[in-house]
Protein backbone atom coordinates (compact mmCIF):
# COMPACT_ATOMS: atom_id res chain seq x y z
CA UNK A 1 0.00 0.00 0.00
CA UNK A 2 1.23 3.52 -1.04
CA UNK A 3 1.23 6.15 2.01
CA UNK A 4 2.88 8.46 0.36
CA UNK A 5 -1.08 10.18 -0.80
CA UNK A 6 -1.50 10.51 2.89
CA UNK A 7 1.12 12.98 3.46
CA UNK A 8 1.60 15.06 -0.01
CA UNK A 9 -0.47 17.04 -1.55
CA UNK A 10 -2.03 18.16 1.99
CA UNK A 11 -1.76 21.21 4.27
CA UNK A 12 0.26 20.08 7.55
CA UNK A 13 0.93 22.22 10.73
CA UNK A 14 4.02 20.30 11.60
CA UNK A 15 7.84 21.60 11.66
CA UNK A 16 10.14 20.68 8.25
CA UNK A 17 12.27 18.39 9.75
CA UNK A 18 9.73 16.18 11.20
CA UNK A 19 7.78 16.85 7.85
CA UNK A 20 10.51 15.27 5.64
CA UNK A 21 10.99 12.39 8.07
CA UNK A 22 7.33 11.50 7.26
CA UNK A 23 7.60 11.39 3.58
CA UNK A 24 10.54 9.57 3.47
CA UNK A 25 9.11 7.23 5.70
CA UNK A 26 5.61 6.64 3.71
CA UNK A 27 8.15 6.76 0.11
CA UNK A 28 9.94 3.31 1.26
CA UNK A 29 7.01 1.89 4.11
CA UNK A 30 4.29 -0.34 3.00
CA UNK A 31 2.70 -2.48 6.08
CA UNK A 32 0.13 -5.23 6.47
CA UNK A 33 -3.56 -4.57 6.90
CA UNK A 34 -4.98 -5.10 10.28
CA UNK A 35 -7.50 -4.18 12.67
CA UNK A 36 -7.68 -1.84 14.96
CA UNK A 37 -7.29 -2.81 19.09
CA UNK A 38 -9.78 -2.12 21.49
CA UNK A 39 -8.31 -0.08 22.99
CA UNK A 40 -7.48 2.30 19.59
CA UNK A 41 -11.29 2.59 18.93
CA UNK A 42 -12.21 4.13 22.39
CA UNK A 43 -11.47 7.03 24.04
CA UNK A 44 -8.68 7.35 26.67
CA UNK A 45 -10.10 6.54 29.86
CA UNK A 46 -9.11 8.32 33.07
CA UNK A 47 -7.04 6.12 35.29
CA UNK A 48 -6.62 5.83 39.21
CA UNK A 49 -8.33 8.83 39.84
CA UNK A 50 -10.41 8.90 43.19
CA UNK A 51 -12.70 11.57 44.34
CA UNK A 52 -11.39 13.94 46.94
CA UNK A 53 -7.75 13.38 46.66
CA UNK A 54 -6.83 14.00 42.65
CA UNK A 55 -7.45 17.66 41.87
CA UNK A 56 -4.76 18.28 38.89
CA UNK A 57 -5.31 16.46 35.74
CA UNK A 58 -2.01 15.51 33.62
CA UNK A 59 -3.23 15.32 30.13
CA UNK A 60 -0.16 14.45 27.36
CA UNK A 61 -0.16 15.41 23.77
CA UNK A 62 2.71 13.82 22.66
CA UNK A 63 3.67 12.53 19.08
CA UNK A 64 2.60 13.84 15.93
CA UNK A 65 -0.80 14.97 15.70
CA UNK A 66 -3.90 13.46 13.67
CA UNK A 67 -7.50 14.13 13.72
CA UNK A 68 -8.31 10.10 14.77
CA UNK A 69 -6.04 6.80 14.88
CA UNK A 70 -6.36 4.65 12.40
CA UNK A 71 -4.69 0.97 12.40
CA UNK A 72 -2.37 2.18 9.10
CA UNK A 73 -1.18 5.27 10.82
CA UNK A 74 2.53 4.70 11.51
CA UNK A 75 3.89 7.84 12.76
CA UNK A 76 2.89 7.12 16.23
CA UNK A 77 0.56 9.98 16.35
CA UNK A 78 -1.92 10.94 18.97
CA UNK A 79 -5.64 11.45 18.11
CA UNK A 80 -7.13 14.82 18.40
CA UNK A 81 -10.64 13.22 18.41
CA UNK A 82 -9.59 11.15 21.72
CA UNK A 83 -7.63 13.40 23.14
CA UNK A 84 -10.55 16.10 23.14
CA UNK A 85 -12.84 13.28 24.45
CA UNK A 86 -10.68 13.04 27.93
CA UNK A 87 -10.25 16.64 28.19
CA UNK A 88 -14.36 17.29 28.16
CA UNK A 89 -14.45 13.96 30.65
CA UNK A 90 -11.82 15.31 32.81
CA UNK A 91 -13.68 19.33 32.55
CA UNK A 92 -17.05 17.53 33.14
CA UNK A 93 -15.12 15.86 36.82
CA UNK A 94 -16.58 17.74 39.88
CA UNK A 95 -12.85 16.71 41.65
CA UNK A 96 -10.98 17.93 39.21
CA UNK A 97 -9.76 21.72 39.65
CA UNK A 98 -6.97 22.05 37.43
CA UNK A 99 -5.96 20.77 33.81
CA UNK A 100 -2.58 20.25 32.82
CA UNK A 101 -1.93 19.69 29.55
CA UNK A 102 1.94 17.93 28.94
CA UNK A 103 2.41 18.91 24.92
CA UNK A 104 5.90 17.56 23.28
CA UNK A 105 5.24 17.27 19.56
CA UNK A 106 6.29 18.64 16.48
CA UNK A 107 2.62 19.17 15.54
CA UNK A 108 0.68 17.30 12.82
CA UNK A 109 -1.94 17.58 10.24
CA UNK A 110 -4.28 20.69 10.32
CA UNK A 111 -7.61 18.26 10.19
CA UNK A 112 -9.25 18.71 14.01
CA UNK A 113 -6.72 21.65 15.39
CA UNK A 114 -9.02 24.33 15.50
CA UNK A 115 -11.48 22.73 16.83
CA UNK A 116 -9.60 21.30 19.79
CA UNK A 117 -8.09 24.37 20.06
CA UNK A 118 -11.47 26.04 20.59
CA UNK A 119 -12.64 23.66 23.02
CA UNK A 120 -9.83 24.40 25.06
CA UNK A 121 -10.00 27.90 25.09
CA UNK A 122 -13.64 27.66 25.64
CA UNK A 123 -12.95 26.08 28.99
CA UNK A 124 -10.79 28.94 30.53
CA UNK A 125 -13.73 30.16 32.27
CA UNK A 126 -14.59 26.27 34.02
CA UNK A 127 -11.22 25.50 35.47
CA UNK A 128 -7.91 26.40 35.13
CA UNK A 129 -6.34 25.30 32.24
CA UNK A 130 -2.76 25.39 32.19
CA UNK A 131 -0.15 24.08 29.03
CA UNK A 132 3.57 23.14 29.37
CA UNK A 133 5.99 22.69 26.81
CA UNK A 134 7.80 19.72 27.48
CA UNK A 135 9.85 19.78 25.88
CA UNK A 136 8.53 20.71 22.27
CA UNK A 137 5.12 22.51 21.30
CA UNK A 138 5.53 23.23 17.42
CA UNK A 139 3.40 24.30 14.88
CA UNK A 140 0.23 22.92 15.69
CA UNK A 141 0.92 21.84 18.92
CA UNK A 142 1.85 25.16 19.72
CA UNK A 143 -1.60 26.15 18.38
CA UNK A 144 -3.14 24.01 20.94
CA UNK A 145 -1.10 24.76 23.51
CA UNK A 146 -1.32 28.36 22.97
CA UNK A 147 -5.72 28.04 23.76
CA UNK A 148 -4.81 27.22 27.95
CA UNK A 149 -5.19 30.35 30.21
CA UNK A 150 -1.59 29.40 30.98
CA UNK A 151 1.54 28.24 28.96
CA UNK A 152 5.14 27.43 30.58
CA UNK A 153 7.87 25.79 28.73
CA UNK A 154 10.74 24.32 30.27
CA UNK A 155 13.95 25.82 30.42
CA UNK A 156 15.34 23.50 27.73
CA UNK A 157 12.15 23.30 25.44
CA UNK A 158 11.24 25.29 22.44
CA UNK A 159 7.77 26.34 20.76
CA UNK A 160 6.71 27.87 18.24
CA UNK A 161 6.93 27.23 13.99
CA UNK A 162 4.28 29.00 13.69
CA UNK A 163 3.22 28.12 9.36
CA UNK A 164 1.48 26.18 7.34
CA UNK A 165 3.15 23.59 4.53
CA UNK A 166 2.52 21.25 2.07
CA UNK A 167 4.68 19.59 -0.92
CA UNK A 168 4.40 18.48 -4.38
CA UNK A 169 6.43 15.30 -5.90
CA UNK A 170 6.74 14.78 -9.38
CA UNK A 171 8.04 11.28 -10.68
CA UNK A 172 7.29 12.22 -14.33
CA UNK A 173 11.11 11.94 -15.49
CA UNK A 174 11.55 8.87 -12.58
CA UNK A 175 8.64 6.53 -14.58
CA UNK A 176 10.13 7.34 -18.21
CA UNK A 177 13.87 6.02 -17.07
CA UNK A 178 11.78 3.15 -15.70
CA UNK A 179 10.11 2.79 -19.29
CA UNK A 180 7.05 3.36 -17.50
CA UNK A 181 3.78 5.40 -19.19
CA UNK A 182 1.20 6.32 -16.68
CA UNK A 183 -2.80 7.22 -17.54
CA UNK A 184 -5.00 9.06 -15.76
CA UNK A 185 -8.46 8.58 -16.65
CA UNK A 186 -10.84 10.81 -14.37
CA UNK A 187 -13.61 12.93 -14.36
CA UNK A 188 -13.84 16.40 -12.85
CA UNK A 189 -11.79 19.65 -14.19
CA UNK A 190 -9.55 19.09 -11.49
CA UNK A 191 -9.57 15.92 -10.15
CA UNK A 192 -6.08 14.55 -11.28
CA UNK A 193 -4.91 18.27 -10.08
CA UNK A 194 -1.56 17.88 -8.59
CA UNK A 195 -0.58 14.41 -8.71
CA UNK A 196 2.69 12.51 -8.91
CA UNK A 197 3.04 11.79 -12.28
CA UNK A 198 3.31 14.83 -13.90
CA UNK A 199 4.99 18.43 -13.23
CA UNK A 200 2.69 20.94 -10.78
CA UNK A 201 1.32 23.33 -12.64
CA UNK A 202 0.41 27.04 -12.32
CA UNK A 203 -3.57 26.75 -11.30
CA UNK A 204 -2.99 23.38 -9.16
CA UNK A 205 -0.20 25.41 -7.39
CA UNK A 206 -2.26 28.27 -6.98
CA UNK A 207 -4.62 26.10 -5.52
CA UNK A 208 -2.48 24.39 -3.30
CA UNK A 209 -0.92 28.00 -1.93
CA UNK A 210 -4.64 29.11 -1.58
CA UNK A 211 -5.06 26.39 0.57
CA UNK A 212 -2.03 26.78 2.89
CA UNK A 213 -2.60 30.37 3.09
CA UNK A 214 -6.03 29.27 4.46
CA UNK A 215 -4.84 27.56 7.43
CA UNK A 216 -2.34 30.25 8.01
CA UNK A 217 -4.45 32.63 8.42
CA UNK A 218 -6.67 30.55 10.53
CA UNK A 219 -3.70 29.51 12.90
CA UNK A 220 -2.25 33.17 13.35
CA UNK A 221 -5.90 34.40 13.82
CA UNK A 222 -6.45 31.40 17.16
CA UNK A 223 -2.83 32.08 18.18
CA UNK A 224 -3.34 36.26 18.49
CA UNK A 225 -7.00 35.56 20.50
CA UNK A 226 -4.92 32.80 23.00
CA UNK A 227 -2.18 34.84 23.29
CA UNK A 228 -4.08 38.59 23.12
CA UNK A 229 -2.05 40.07 20.71
CA UNK A 230 -2.26 41.51 17.04
CA UNK A 231 -2.13 39.42 14.34
CA UNK A 232 0.90 41.03 13.06
CA UNK A 233 2.27 40.85 16.15
CA UNK A 234 2.35 36.87 15.64
CA UNK A 235 3.30 37.09 12.16
CA UNK A 236 6.17 39.33 12.47
CA UNK A 237 7.14 38.91 16.58
CA UNK A 238 6.44 35.22 16.76
CA UNK A 239 9.34 33.54 15.33
CA UNK A 240 8.39 33.61 11.64
CA UNK A 241 8.13 29.83 11.35
CA UNK A 242 11.00 29.21 13.37
CA UNK A 243 11.28 26.80 16.66
CA UNK A 244 12.30 29.52 19.69
CA UNK A 245 14.20 28.71 22.72
CA UNK A 246 12.32 28.79 26.35
CA UNK A 247 14.22 32.39 27.05
CA UNK A 248 13.44 33.97 23.57
CA UNK A 249 9.78 32.59 23.80
CA UNK A 250 9.21 34.64 27.44
CA UNK A 251 10.47 37.83 25.83
CA UNK A 252 8.27 37.74 22.65
CA UNK A 253 5.17 36.64 24.86
CA UNK A 254 4.52 33.42 23.60
CA UNK A 255 4.88 31.77 26.87
CA UNK A 256 4.29 33.45 30.34
CA UNK A 257 6.60 30.88 31.98
CA UNK A 258 10.11 29.16 31.99
CA UNK A 259 9.86 26.20 34.72
CA UNK A 260 10.43 22.74 34.95
CA UNK A 261 6.57 20.38 35.29
CA UNK A 262 7.78 19.44 38.63
CA UNK A 263 7.68 23.41 39.31
CA UNK A 264 4.77 23.78 38.07
CA UNK A 265 3.18 21.38 39.48
CA UNK A 266 4.59 22.23 42.80
CA UNK A 267 3.02 25.85 42.14
CA UNK A 268 -0.22 24.60 41.20
CA UNK A 269 -0.15 22.94 44.26
CA UNK A 270 0.63 25.68 46.52
CA UNK A 271 -2.23 28.50 44.93
CA UNK A 272 -4.30 30.02 47.85
CA UNK A 273 -7.33 28.02 46.31
CA UNK A 274 -5.75 24.33 46.97
CA UNK A 275 -4.32 25.69 50.54
CA UNK A 276 -7.27 23.60 52.42
CA UNK A 277 -7.01 20.43 49.94
CA UNK A 278 -4.21 18.01 52.03
CA UNK A 279 -2.03 15.47 49.92
CA UNK A 280 -2.78 17.20 46.46
CA UNK A 281 -1.47 14.98 43.77
CA UNK A 282 -1.77 14.72 39.90
CA UNK A 283 -3.42 12.18 37.82
CA UNK A 284 -1.57 10.99 34.41
CA UNK A 285 -4.82 10.24 32.65
CA UNK A 286 -4.81 7.04 30.03
CA UNK A 287 -4.16 9.06 26.91
CA UNK A 288 -0.25 7.60 26.92
CA UNK A 289 -1.76 3.91 27.55
CA UNK A 290 -3.57 4.15 24.29
CA UNK A 291 -0.63 5.72 22.26
CA UNK A 292 1.70 2.62 23.83
CA UNK A 293 -1.25 0.26 22.16
CA UNK A 294 -1.03 1.56 18.99
CA UNK A 295 2.66 2.05 18.38
CA UNK A 296 2.58 -1.39 19.49
CA UNK A 297 -0.17 -2.47 16.59
CA UNK A 298 2.11 -0.32 14.19
CA UNK A 299 5.39 -2.15 15.01
CA UNK A 300 3.70 -5.50 14.81
CA UNK A 301 2.42 -5.05 11.71
CA UNK A 302 5.39 -3.36 10.23
CA UNK A 303 6.81 -7.06 11.38
CA UNK A 304 4.02 -8.35 9.23
CA UNK A 305 1.92 -9.08 11.41
CA UNK A 306 0.55 -8.91 15.21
Amino acid sequence: MDFSGAVLNRPWTLTAERFHSMVKLARATSLAAGAPSAALRRAAIAQGNRPGSARIAVLPLLGTLSQRLHPMDFFGETSLEAFGATFNQVLADPSIETIVIEVDSPGGSVYGVAELAALIFAARGKKRIVAIANTLAASAAYWIGSAAGELSCTPTGEVGSIGVLAVHEEFARAEDAAGLKVTLISAGKYKTEGNEHEPLGDTARAALQARVNAYYGMFVRAVARHRGVSQAGVVEGFGEGRVVGASDALKMGMVDRVETKDEMLKRLAMSPARATIPRARAENFGIEKERAAHLRLRDALARGGP
